[in-house]
């Protein structure tokens, strides 16, 4: 191939990757405007549209000139958009109302605005916030809840801690959502939602999904951590909830979502080892199954899975004030492997 020829070739390459780049940038610019410009629906809508329409009409032009435009009229959106600031002082759902906040005075850690909510169907429920106490010293061991509602790749973790002397401690990493507003997994890749920690009794947050989602699968697994572990992942939650109870953080479904922010709680240094199934954390279970974190009884991990399904049990659970002990009444407990 002749010099000639080589740079033709590497002038249109060079070509389709900068189109490439900036029609990835004006989606992103698109999407942007359409669900976080503080304006109406439709002219979130409508401005989102236009700037679709001047930065094709730009950009087909054939004139670099032009196109440097358009670029710069992606970038002007992306200067407005990190000036966007989350808050705290929304016209919050009731079930978010409060956020969740924790004194610690040496081996006792108070937690404020502890969910419990009375439930008699999942939008019909009475909010509850209690105060409760608990021991670093009574620590006992730390339950995972993963829990699906459609696709078998995508599942939220709930973190169940649990005590010698006190019922069962959830944190759940959410959406805050506002009144009238629901989830949309588009709009979680923006500056949509606020990160909230909601510090929950179990019979709130393991059992709204468990007894009145409906089609939502739950699965329990007990953690194979020392001592020494689930003490350090539970001071990892309340650093990070204290964090985020005296300054708003925005929740992103690609980089500070449910199970990212779990991860983010380590330093750098400390985190485990990065993979594809921390994103797609319906296959999570596996991957900490793989990694000998959880306490299987000796059982493969279909097994282990079936066993970990608790929906078949929570209609003889339901009310009683012994669901954390009944739903767990499948789960092996010995042998623990070492992790």
């Amino acid at each position: 191939m002749t010099t000639e020829k080589s740079s033709h070739l590497l002038r249109k390459v060079g070509f389709v990757l900068f189109t490439a780049t900036g029609a990835l940038l004006l989606l992103w610019a698109f999407g942007a405007l359409w669900y976080d410009l503080p304006v109406s629906s439709i002219g979130r809508k409508m401005v989102a549209v236009l700037l679709i329409i001047v930065c094709g009409l730009l950009w087909f032009t054939g004139k670099w000139k032009l196109r440097i435009v358009a670029i710069g009229l992606i970038g002007l959106v992306m200067a407005w958009w990190f000036t966007l600031s989350p808050r705290s002082d929304r016209r919050w759902q009731p079930d978010v109302a409060r956020t969740a906040s924790a004194e610690i005075q040496g081996d006792v850690v108070i937690f404020h605005n502890v969910r419990n909510c009375d439930y008699r169907t999942e939008t019909d429920y009475t909010p509850r916030w209690e105060t409760r106490t608990v021991s670093l010293s009574n620590l006992t061991g730390v339950d995972m809840a993963l829990t699906y509602w459609g696709s078998p790749y995508i599942a939220h973790p709930i973190m169940s801690f649990q005590f010698s002397d006190a019922p069962p401690l959830c944190f759940s990493i959410e959406t805050r959502k506002e009144v009238g507003e629901s989830y949309s997994s588009i709009g979680g890749f923006f500056r949509q939602y606020e990160l909230i920690y909601i510090v929950a009794d179990e019979r709130d947050v393991v059992r709204l999904r468990s007894n009145f989602r409906q089609g939502e699968d739950v699965y329990l697994y007990r953690l194979n951590l020392t001592a020494e572990q689930v003490r350090e992942r539970f001071m990892d939650y309340v650093t990070a909830l204290n964090r985020l109870h005296a300054k708003p953080h925005w929740y992103n479904a690609a980089t500070t979502n449910c199970t990212t922010a779990i991860r983010t709680q380590h330093a750098a240094t400390n985190r485990a080892k990065w993979d594809w199934r921390i994103l797609v954390n319906g296959k999570g279970d596996e991957m900490l199954y793989e990694r000998g974190a959880l306490k299987t009884g000796g059982l493969s991990f279909p097994d282990l899975k079936r066993r970990s399904h608790i929906n078949p049990l929570v209609k003889e659970a339901a009310d009683s004030p012994d669901y954390s002990t009944l739903i767990r009444s499948n789960l092996p407990s010995e042998p623990t492997n070492q992790p």
